[in-house]
């Protein structure tokens, strides 16, 4: 049953089918130009190739599937750089390792390039809780070890603003082919003063994610799918004691992660305060403009939390143990492994289900965009409005690959960084690692031919759905986009622990909780300045 969620994008904006459509004829003239001397059929053809490695149902990808693609893709490569150009360059590359993905990918997709360049990759691989502080800490001390960075745009303000990053040449745009982008990851997102720093490699927004087995007819969730977040935490609660029809188990509604994640773990609870709090035409939710007065202890923010500790407070609205679900858990270790029935994450969640030997729910999963709220708050009013509001988060605005400026002034290591950074942001590689666990999700216009996907194995209707997320929040006229500025994870992670304290019930209220955040974040801008942060937080809002 599909959830109708998109009645006021349909008001202003083209339909989910219309979407799609538009979007999949942007792609296949996209690909009419190809690369270099390859011709579109032959690009096609790279296209349909690897997208059957191992193939959708085959099972998780192994380390030889990653390094096929790479081979596969190293065409664009090979009309940029000679063969051994880069020998005895080495080159240090900072990421992740979340369960198995990133860096692991990157891994493979690099060796062919490696062979072929002749340069050698070492790895510093991190846990994403461990992300931001290792990344800071490089920072203050002044001690970049890494001369490729995995990142993503909310730390262009700490890495780009302190002049810590190369500029990307010219020839690396022309590589990715960039004007391929999804609209809202184009400048000024990789960009800072004007120049340009990075290759994109994801285009993150949350989406809704919901075990179709509990609605329907006789679902134990009720007739209809949940359209609000009001609707969520009630059937959250009217699960409990009931049987999950496909494991058995105990049933459980929504998916709150209740431990922190680095900072990441933040993005989960906005998800409900963006419905509550992002006003249709004002682009500011986290701070007012003028003053970086933080807007998170307001009413809006506060019922945001509320909903979170009314399920804690509800014996057996959760999984045993939630207080120690970080949003990995959620998502791989709960939702995909048959654990409740509704979930906010990052889309990669739906090419798992379908592809990832740990997922037990890819028959009986749907897709939507972020629940709405049957009301909304208005900061500049002070006030409650009883209207209707759907905001979907562009949670971290996407990892991308930065080259940092340690390689500045060798030009050969240089040139040996950006043509890594261009082989994994390139645009047929991407399309593998939309379609497979990777961590990423679609964000260019030709991830969006979805006649790729149901050749490669996937049911169309199903495509249509997942993809169809994606699209309507990327789309979304009422979107929360986060700031890029200095800092912005500093503001996230203390938000976290205060989050901790109050979910563990440290503090008297959901008020209280929202109040000691909104004091630690006063304090983080009075360290970085004030002035400074007001006027890099209008800009990034467009003000």
């Amino acid at each position: 049953m599909k959830v109708d969620l998109y009645e006021h994008a349909v008001r202003v904006a083209m339909s989910r089918r219309r979407l799609l459509q538009g979007a999949a004829a942007v792609g296949s003239m996209a690909a009419m130009g190809g690369l270099g001397t390859r011709s579109a059929a032959a690009q096609d053809n790279v296209r349909a190739e690897i997208l059957k490695i191992p193939g959708v149902g085959a099972g998780s990808p192994t380390d030889a599937d990653w390094q096929k693609v790479g081979e596969l893709c190293l065409a664009a490569t090979k009309a940029n750089v000679a063969e051994g150009e880069f020998e005895g360059v080495e080159l240090t590359f900072m990421g992740l390792n979340n369960q198995n993905l990133h860096n692991f990918l990157f891994r493979g997709f690099l060796k062919p390039w490696e062979a072929y360049t002749g340069a050698k990759i070492n790895w510093i691989d991190l846990a994403q809780a461990d992300y931001n502080a290792r990344l800071q800490q490089s920072i203050a001390t002044g001690t970049v070890d890494f001369d490729i960075l995995e990142m993503g745009a909310p730390f262009e303000g700490d890495t780009a603003g302190r002049g810590l990053l190369d500029e990307m040449p010219d020839w690396v745009a022309t590589q990715i082919e960039a004007d391929d982008l999804v609209d809202y990851l184009k400048a000024p997102v990789g960009t800072w003063d004007g120049k340009t720093y990075r290759v994109t490699i994801d285009g993150d927004c949350h989406t809704f994610s919901y075990r179709t087995d509990y609605f329907g007819p006789d679902g134990i969730g009720g007739a209809e799918v949940p359209k609000t977040w009001q609707q969520v935490n009630e059937v959250t609660k009217a699960l409990v004691g009931k049987t999950d029809p496909l494991t058995g188990l105990p049933a459980h509604g929504y998916l709150d992660p209740l431990k922190g994640w680095g900072g990441f773990g933040f993005y989960f609870v906005a998800n409900r305060a963006t419905a509550y709090v992002k006003h249709p035409g004002e682009p500011a939710w986290l701070f007012e403009p003028d003053t970086m007065k933080p807007l998170v202890n307001n009413p809006g923010w506060v019922q945001a939390f509320q909903d979170v500790m009314d399920l804690i407070n509800t014996e057996g609205a959760y999984p045993a143990d939630q207080i120690n679900a970080d949003p990995g858990t959620t998502a791989f270790s709960q939702f995909l492994a048959g654990t409740g029935s509704m979930l906010m994450w990052w889309g990669d969640v739906g090419s798992s289900a379908r592809t990832s030997d740990t997922s037990v729910v890819g028959d009986v999963v749907g897709f939507g965009i972020n629940p709405a709220s049957d009301r909304r708050y208005n900061w500049r009013t002070g006030a409650w409005e009883e209207e209707m509001n759907e905001a979907p988060s562009m949670a971290y605005i996407g990892w991308g690959i930065y080259v940092t400026n340690r390689v500045s002034g060798d030009e050969k290591k240089r040139k040996a960084a950006w043509s890594a950074a261009a082989h994994l942001g390139g645009k047929d590689l991407s399309l593998w690692t939309a379609a497979y666990p990777s961590g990423f999700q679609p964000y260019r216009n030709s991830h969006f031919q979805y006649d790729e996907w149901e050749a490669a194995g996937y049911d169309r209707a199903y495509i249509e759905d997942y993809l169809g997320s994606n699209l309507d929040s990327y789309n979304h006229p009422n979107a929360a986009i986060e700031p890029r500025i200095p800092g912005i994870f500093q503001y996230y992670s203390v938000a976290e622990d205060e989050l901790a304290k109050g979910f563990a019930g440290q503090y008297g209220s959901a008020q209280e909780t929202a109040d000691a955040i909104a004091a630690a974040w006063e304090k983080i801008t009075d360290q970085i300045g004030r002035e400074s942060q007001i006027a890099l937080y209008k800009a990034s809002l467009g003000l």
